[in-house]
């Protein structure tokens, strides 16, 4: 069955590796980001108003919507707590959070109205686990897995799913290349996400709605690096 996919945040290697592993089992999948990326729509998140135009879009277009994953991401840190800064805390607000509410309360009433609809965000154990250099991220990836916790008791009842998986970090292959020597142990690998998202509609919608998904792998030995 062929589904009509929404990815926010396309552009990058995350984004990327699920547009490739929804298109080639034949999903059609509307890619959008701001950065000017070939293949990506161009719309700004941060503009509710152009927002709520592109799910009107795809809803006249295509007459429903099966899935919505935002991957709209970005990191800022500190040496220490105190040395935190609070721009960091406005760009990780907008781009973790902002966006975030601006595509989940545009494509809310077509996940509900949908047969079979899936939310996904891609959140951090520092949401749970926050250092004192993470504070601002940490924060972020809290409010940004409470709003789709939220969302998913919207869904709930319905055909759909709001779901959070929740990695480390992530790693694709220029990361590799650029660091031949590093084993990257403990982080998730792009295309290990796009299989996750994949596999999200071979379950049932009840059992997955509102559920944190852990992608990480465990470390060993104690071995956290």
């Amino acid at each position: 069955m062929s589904r009509v996919i929404l990815v926010a945040g396309a552009g990058g290697p995350t984004g990327q590796a699920v547009v490739r592993r929804l298109a080639e089992r034949g999903d059609t999948v509307i890619a959008v980001d701001r950065s000017g990326v070939e293949g990506c729509l161009n719309v700004d998140l941060l503009d509710a108003a152009a927002v709520a135009e592109l799910a009107e879009r795809i809803r006249a277009e295509h007459g429903r919507v099966d899935g919505v994953v935002h991957l709209v991401g970005g990191w800022r840190g500190s040496k220490t707590f105190a040395e935190t800064s609070l721009a960091d805390w406005d760009l990780l607000h907008d781009l973790l959070i902002r966006t975030l509410q601006n595509v989940s309360l545009a494509f809310e009433p077509l996940l509900k109205a949908g047969d079979d609809g899936r939310f996904v965000i891609v959140s951090a154990r520092a949401a749970q686990q926050p250092t004192q250099g993470n504070a601002a991220y940490a924060a972020a990836k809290a409010a940004a897995e409470a709003w789709t916790l939220s969302l998913a008791d919207a869904l709930r009842g319905t055909a759909s799913a709001a779901v959070i998986l929740v990695v480390t970090a992530l790693v694709h292959d220029a990361m590799r290349a650029a660091a031949p020597d590093k084993q990257f142990k403990n982080f998730t690998d792009v295309r290990d996400i796009a299989a996750a998202v994949a596999g999200l509609w071979d379950e049932d919608a009840a059992a997955l709605n509102g559920r944190r998904i852990d992608l990480a792998p465990i470390p060993k030995d104690g071995d956290f690096s």
